[in-house]
């Protein structure tokens, strides 16, 4: 919902950037008080703007901006520096956060745990940890189905609601939720791993006690997430996944 409210000096991240005239740009923002929202940068692709070298992805930022029209306009930018650029996969991986934001999330639709967790998420990315990045970006996958309501209970087989067997195996399927794995399904956790999860994202510092319990179970997770994303974005492949695959072929 739109709204004239002048809004200061809020934390931000630029997920997308396109051309809106000669020296323009249109930016898809999410902030942490308000959520997605979409913001006219004008005049920010002249060599003088201000805007130029602050309107980057996975850079945070504080940003001001007003209007009472669906896209905004941004009053000023500063950015909170921290961090360089990533780079290579690293770079890759944000703007694999970025595309699943900007399919998941619905603009105007607050979620300031969410943004805080991308931040952190963002912060790791750029530090180039790459033992943790894995866990850090399928932590982030698990509570962003969570937050926008597509991840089903991890204690129970969604269909029966029948509690889930320690040493039995199951799988997390985009139709049916979680159920008892089959002999044909390719991917399964044993129910004490799903129980671990569920737990985990059940604590008040969900982040980073679902990081610990992912560390050991990434093999099997990443396809059944990977499905369910990809499900729940209406995609078969996701466009930053496709670049990643096809520069691991070259």
């Amino acid at each position: 919902m739109a709204t004239n409210k002048r809004i200061a000096d809020e934390p931000a991240y630029v997920l997308h950037r396109y051309d809106w005239s000669e020296s323009s740009l249109i930016l898809e923002v999410f902030t942490r008080h308000y959520g997605r929202i979409a913001l006219v940068a004008k005049g920010a692709k002249k060599p003088t703007s201000s805007f130029r070298p602050i309107l980057l992805p996975l850079q945070p930022l504080h940003v001001a901006y007003g209007g009472d029209a669906e896209i905004r306009t941004l009053r000023s930018a500063e950015w909170q520096g921290g961090h360089v650029m990533p780079t290579g996969d690293a770079l890759l991986s944000g703007y694999y956060l970025n595309e699943l934001l900007l399919t998941l999330l619905a603009r105007d639709d607050p979620h300031a745990a969410l943004f805080d967790i991308y931040s952190r998420v963002v912060q790791i990315i750029a530090s180039e940890h790459d033992e943790v990045l894995q866990g850090a970006l399928r932590t982030f996958e698990l509570l962003l189905l969570r937050e926008v309501g597509f991840l089903p209970p991890l204690n129970v087989q969604t269909m029966t609601l029948t509690p889930l067997e320690d040493e039995e195996s199951y799988v997390l399927v985009p139709e049916g939720g979680l159920r008892q794995a089959h002999t044909e399904d390719r991917a399964s956790l044993r129910g004490a791993d799903w129980l671990r999860l569920h737990t985990a994202l059940q604590d008040h510092t969900p982040f980073t006690t679902t990081l610990r319990a992912c560390a050991e179970l990434m093999g099997a997770l990443k396809p059944q997430l990977r499905a369910l994303l990809h499900y729940h974005c209406g995609v078969k492949t996701l466009r930053t996944r496709q670049m990643m695959l096809d520069i691991q072929s070259l």
